[in-house]
């Protein structure tokens, strides 16, 4: 049947003119279009790509593209509170005990908190009371003087409490550990009453944040004070070398413990935090606990407890030891 364009043409040209000549360009014009779009097609569909046309899609290069994308597949996350619950599962905490432990591994950065309740700091407060003494010494742009220097010596090397009291007062007791304690970054910490520093509250949490200011780089504290700190903790007493140093196989760690008998109760406050490494690797280590009912069993469980959090991301086979320590003495 003939066209109506046909028509139109014919009656505007008369017989004798070049209507055929144009109808021939035109077939030849649509006979190449179409052997070209055949041929695009084909190839398309060779290459494994969808051929998609132009009247079903204003753009075609935006749908190729779409179609050429790849949704990112996320990397997965590790969930270390989780592997560390899973860890502590394997730790015997006794009835009426309560434990909790923070971990940080100071080569990635990653960290690890179980429990977060508030426990009594014991001797532990002594690293606390110390660098707070420091960076009150920073501010007022002088050293330690030779008194507070062998208070300092004995207070963390030996745990003496004479002269953490000492110490406690000249920070300013409460007031000023919990000022810098703020400046630490410590959210969970209170000081003790009065002259009580031992009755100071803390969390595991706090005590990691307070150890990365004496281990870390990003700290309040100058290069000079970690360094001297961190010298005394590495050089504790033979008879207090227990707690989280199990967690390191007995070498390379630097450590402060604490331990403290409740006179209503009868039972344990047990404590230790520090530095071991293990493998080469480096890690923090905050452990606090109470209701033991006797201080070896809440050094065991101290110390089980640290040898759980570092195998979160230290693989190892150690396990707890029981050292022999003083029953009577509080600290």
């Amino acid at each position: 049947m003939e066209s109506s364009r046909a028509r139109r043409g014919r009656r505007a040209h008369p017989a004798g003119s070049r209507p055929l000549l144009y109808g021939a360009l035109a077939t030849a014009v649509v006979l190449g279009a179409t052997a070209m779009g055949t041929a695009y097609v084909k190839a398309r569909a060779h290459s494994g790509v969808r051929a998609v046309s132009s009247a079903a899609s204003p753009s075609a290069s935006a749908t190729e593209s779409e179609e050429a994308s790849v949704e990112p597949v996320a990397r997965p996350t590790t969930d270390y509170d989780e592997l560390l619950a899973s860890a502590m599962k394997a730790v015997d905490v006794p009835d009426g005990a309560e434990v909790s432990v923070a971990v940080l591994d100071l080569e990635s950065g990653a960290s690890a908190t179980h429990g977060d309740g508030a426990f009594d700091t014991a001797s532990i407060v002594k690293v606390d009371i110390l660098a707070a003494l420091l960076l009150q010494a920073q501010d007022e742009g002088r050293q330690l003087t030779a008194a507070e220097e062998a208070y300092a010596t004995a207070m963390i090397e030996h745990s003496d409490n004479a002269s953490a009291s000492r110490l406690w007062s000249a920070i300013g007791e409460a007031e000023g550990l919990d000022a810098a304690n703020e400046r630490f970054g410590l959210t969970g910490t209170e000081g003790g009453d009065g002259m009580l520093w031992g009755l100071t509250q803390t969390t595991a949490a706090d005590q990691l944040r307070l150890l990365r200011q004496v281990f870390g780089e990003d700290s309040e504290l100058t290069g000079a004070s970690r360094t001297y700190l961190r010298g005394l903790m590495e050089r504790i007493a033979v008879d207090q070398r227990w707690g989280v140093s199990a967690a390191g196989g007995g070498s390379g760690w630097a450590l402060k413990n604490g331990w403290l008998p409740r006179t209503a109760t009868g039972l344990w406050d047990i404590n230790s935090v520090g530095r071991v490494t293990v493998d080469g690797r480096a890690c923090l280590v905050a452990v606090l606990s109470d209701g033991n009912a006797t201080q070896a069993k809440g050094i065991s469980l101290v110390e089980a407890a640290a040898v759980a959090a570092v195998s979160v991301f230290v693989g190892q086979d150690a396990s707890a030891s029981e050292a022999p320590v003083s029953a009577t003495a509080s600290s």
